[in-house]
């Protein structure tokens, strides 16, 4: 299985849920160190990862991603389609490279990818996975060419799925629906509300779920796709509430800038806001912030929830110590007293988290044991 977008989010939740279960996974992202990372994470699973740090819009790399995976494996049964990348800012001041990024990302490179691995998917009777989202559906502002190259991710695997199902092959197209990673958050949103952002291991198993069944459609979180199919009844009304209330997907802007210059400097603005009219400057400047720990930054995509469920950091931290066991239940007790589902839910939120970023090695499903204590 080659998963592309593997270095977090998603990609790296079904890389190593599907080690795992047994396959060998062929992970490709752009940071290499985050791939050595979900290397050894999957070193005891009963499959094999094996990783590429490859941007897929680099001239060559598809065909270069599918001849490491055939040497790495020497087969392709499934490719999955799930590297993004998003660019702030109204659409119509999007600079040309922003626009090529974001079409290049979600469409040009799935697409030769898919191309130069045909063979092997014929041969195999494989499958392709392409991951949606829900704004391509109800296009939402703010994200550039994000939304359109979603709308087009949808229409190309409905054609291929028809064009290619005569070989065999089968082709799965995946709604993720408002997903808990930083994602959004590195492009200076906000992100999904806690109450609304669902766990990326959430996500990855009904991915992995739809493979093993070869499922033509997936709705991860299938009340929100209910929500969005009742958007698209109502465009104008829709449209008003996204308007006036950016946070309920995660598109509003997330605090101050992160490039304001010491006292005495100008700010360089991003491009798409110095073409917009008025842009008074602040009268004062604030001193540029820390930069976040790696334990902040594990829990930064999550800190909301966080805050509005009680559950400290500092509680947190205080259950790293070197070789502990931690289990969800157990670690939701302590914080919670009686956890209902949804403060469960976050306790495994947050483990996962911790996970990812390498401060806890995955035992199961809900044990962890610590490897990089708290400092």
């Amino acid at each position: 299985m080659i998963v592309t977008g593997a270095s977090s989010g998603i990609g790296r939740a079904l890389a190593e849920r599907a080690a795992r279960a047994g396959w060998r996974v062929f992970a490709v992202g752009r940071r290499a160190e985050r791939l050595e990372e979900l290397k050894r994470a999957g070193s005891g699973a009963t499959g094999a990862i094996a990783t590429s740090a490859t941007d897929v819009r680099e001239a060559g790399a598809p065909a270069r991603i599918v001849r490491d995976a055939l040497g790495s494996f020497g087969r392709i049964d499934v490719v999955v389609n799930n590297a993004g990348t998003v660019a702030s800012g109204p659409i119509s001041l999007q600079s040309d490279e922003a626009l090529r990024e974001q079409l290049a990302t979600h469409v040009i490179a799935p697409l030769a990818l898919v191309r130069e691995a045909l063979g092997e998917l014929r041969r195999n009777r494989g499958q392709i996975v392409f991951v949606g989202s829900g704004v391509a559906r109800i296009p939402v502002s703010g994200l550039g060419a994000y939304p359109p190259a979603k709308a087009a991710v949808r229409s190309m695997a409905r054609i291929a799925r028809n064009e290619l199902r005569p070989f065999g092959i089968a082709v799965t197209y995946t709604d993720p629906g408002a997903v808990a990673t930083e994602f959004m958050t590195r492009a200076g949103f906000s992100g999904p509300p806690g109450w609304i952002g669902a766990s990326p291991h959430e996500v990855a198993r009904r991915i992995l779920h739809a493979i093993e069944r070869r499922k033509s459609v997936v709705n991860a979180i299938p009340w929100q796709t209910a929500v969005v199919a009742l958007g698209e009844l109502f465009p104008a009304l829709t449209d008003l509430v996204l308007t006036h209330a950016p946070q309920v997907v995660g598109t509003k802007v997330a605090g101050p800038p992160k490039d304001v210059k010491p006292p005495g400097q100008t700010r360089q603005l991003p491009e798409f806001a110095r073409k917009l009219e008025p842009l008074p400057e602040p009268p004062t400047l604030q001193p540029k912030q820390q930069p976040l720990s790696p334990f902040e930054a594990a829990l930064e995509p999550i800190a909301y929830r966080m805050r509005r469920s009680n559950l400290s950091a500092t509680f947190v931290s205080s259950l790293l110590l070197p070789g502990a066991e931690l289990e969800v239940g157990d670690v939701a007790l302590s914080w919670a007293g009686m956890p209902n589902k949804h403060e469960r839910e976050l306790t495994h939120q947050v483990l996962e988290a911790l996970a990812d970023a390498g401060f806890l090695a995955r035992l199961d499903q809900d044990r962890y044991s610590v490897v990089r204590p708290y400092q």
